[in-house]
Formats: C-alpha cells, sequence, structure tokens
C-alpha cells in the first residue's frame, strides 16, 4: 500500500448538504437553533422532574428524565461536529474519531430504544393494573431497567463497532452522510461485506424493528383491556404523546437500518430526523399535553422569580 492511500484510510470526508457557502451558512442557523432548542428543552424537562417532589417520585417522570438526558447526549454525537463542518470547506474526520461517533450513536440511539419499551410497560402497568402500579413499578425497579437500558446499548454498539474495526479501508473514504454511521461506512471497506452486512441488519434491524412491534403491542393492549369509551379517551391522551414519540424515533430508524445496505436519495433528510429534530421535539410533545409537567414548571419558575427579586432586595 503507497503513501496516499494510507493517508486516505486515515481520513474520511463527509458529504455534508451542500458546498454553497450562503447555503451552508443558513443550514449552521437553522441546526444551532435546533441544537439550544433540544438543550434548553431537555434540560427544562430533567431540572422540573427532579425539582418537583411529586414528579421526582413518579416512575413515569423519572423515565421522562431519563429520557431527556438521552436526547441531550443522542443529540450530541452528531450536531456539534455538523456545525462545524457547516463552517468548513473541508469536512474531515479521522478514522478514530468516525469509529468513536459510530459507537457512540448505536450507544445512545439504543439505550432510548429499550427504555422507550420500559416506558411502554411502565403505561401499561399504570392503566390496566392501577392499584398495584406504585408496588410493581418501584424506584428500585426503574433504576435495574434504566441500567438495563443502558447495558442494552452498550452490548448493541460494541457488537456494531467489533464487525466494523475489523474492516480495511484502503480505497474511497468518502461517507455520503453528515455523520458516520455504520451502513455509510462499510461501504468504503476494500472486502466483501455482504456478511457484515447481513449481521448488522440483524442487529440493528431486529432491535428497531421487534422494540417497535413491542411497543405497538404494548399501547393495543392497554386499548382493548379498557371497554369503556371514557377510560379510552384517558389512556389515548395519556398513551399519545408515547406513540408520537416512538413513530417519530422508530419510523426513520427502521428505514435507515432494516433493509440492506442501499442508499437513497432520502437517506440523508431521514437522518435528520431522527438526529436532530426528534430530540428536540420530545421535550414539546410531553409537556404540551401534560397538565402536570406544566404546572410543575410553572411552579419552578415562580420560585425562581421569588429567588431573584429576594436577591435584589
Amino acid at each position: 500500500m503507497d503513501e496516499n492511500q494510507t493517508e486516505m484510510v486515515r481520513n474520511f470526508v463527509l458529504a455534508g448538504f451542500s458546498q454553497t457557502p450562503s447555503i451552508e451558512a443558513g443550514l449552521f442557523v437553522l441546526f444551532l437553533f435546533f441544537y439550544v432548542s433540544t438543550w434548553v428543552g431537555n434540560v427544562l424537562i430533567m431540572v422540573t422532574v427532579a425539582s418537583d417532589n411529586y414528579l421526582n417520585s413518579s416512575p413515569m417522570y423519572f423515565l421522562l428524565g431519563n429520557l431527556s438526558f438521552l436526547d441531550l447526549c443522542y443529540s450530541t454525537v452528531t450536531t456539534p461536529k455538523l456545525l462545524a463542518d457547516l463552517l468548513n470547506n473541508e469536512k474531515l474526520i479521522r478514522y478514530d474519531q468516525c469509529i468513536v461517533q459510530l459507537f457512540f450513536l448505536h450507544f445512545v440511539g439504543a439505550a432510548e430504544m429499550f427504555l422507550l419499551t420500559v416506558m411502554a410497560y411502565d403505561r401499561y402497568v399504570a392503566i390496566c393494573r392501577p392499584l398495584h402500579y406504585t408496588t410493581i413499578m418501584s424506584r428500585r425497579l426503574c433504576c435495574m431497567l434504566v441500567a438495563a437500558s443502558w447495558m442494552g446499548g452498550f452490548v448493541h454498539s460494541t457488537v456494531q463497532m467489533i464487525l466494523t474495526i475489523h474492516l480495511p479501508f484502503c480505497g474511497p473514504n468518502h461517507v455520503d452522510n453528515f455523520f458516520c454511521d455504520v451502513p455509510p461506512v462499510i461501504k468504503l471497506a476494500c472486502a466483501d461485506t455482504f456478511v457484515i452486512e447481513l449481521l448488522m441488519v440483524s442487529n440493528s434491524g431486529l432491535i428497531s424493528t421487534s422494540s417497535f412491534v413491542v411497543l405497538l403491542s404494548s399501547y393495543s393492549t392497554i386499548l382493548v383491556k379498557i371497554r369503556s369509551k371514557e377510560g379510552r379517551r384517558k389512556a389515548l391522551a395519556t398513551c399519545g404523546s408515547h406513540l408520537m414519540v416512538v413513530t417519530l424515533f422508530f419510523g426513520p430508524c427502521i428505514f435507515i437500518y432494516a433493509r440492506p445496505f442501499s442508499t437513497f436519495s432520502v437517506d440523508k433528510m431521514v437522518s435528520v430526523l431522527y438526529n436532530v429534530i426528534t430530540p428536540m421535539l420530545n421535550p414539546l410533545i410531553y409537556t404540551l399535553r401534560n397538565k402536570e409537567v406544566k404546572s410543575a414548571m410553572r411552579k419552578l419558575w415562580d420560585r425562581s422569580e421569588l429567588t431573584w427579586k429576594k436577591q435584589e432586595t
């Protein structure tokens, strides 16, 4: 292998969105707004849950606070690099940085999938077994389920990384996306990747599809077990926000990972949806339809305002 080839495997070039500076400047402002909104919304939910005794003691809001933390981590894996690249002509990423980004993307992403499944189970217990809810969903069990979600994400991501780092990269180095992910990266390998692709699809595709099916089955069971129209209306009101989050997150993931690694023109836009948009929308979806969270936020604001007035005097 000559020196030029050796240099090619040390760096990848990310595709980005455009080569026109004016367009990239506009995209920078747009994605910066999304990223700041993601931080503000999710941090606000975490602080609200932590500061309110009722929310902090509720299993549902304990899980919601963990979901907000995962959303922050998930968005931070890709968006800061995207923002930096929108200001640079050369969108380079070192091989080791690419592997690290790939690892944490799947680590946090899979952990969020498992946590959303846990949240669906929490809603099932709350609606179908309300008298035993606090006994079943104890804080100890919630902590164990959250830890299991993180562990499941770690195992999944480790498998993805091991399969990727053993591939030789000695030719093209142009990653057809704005971040490093398994499908566009392994296409650059100088080897037959058919078996690797099957293993990765069976891993990522199976996790996303099976989790989505479990979630839908859980919500369907809730609706079937409730006989009264009023009960179903309340159940839909409670689970509606969960279903919206699940659809926004799992739909794009299934589209990307549960099919052979062929490229479609919409792949980059779909990646924006679940990497940038969904982490920003989750706080809005949960707070706009949740009176308890909005009430706790107002109390938090009132306490903060009172503290500021005392400091001024």
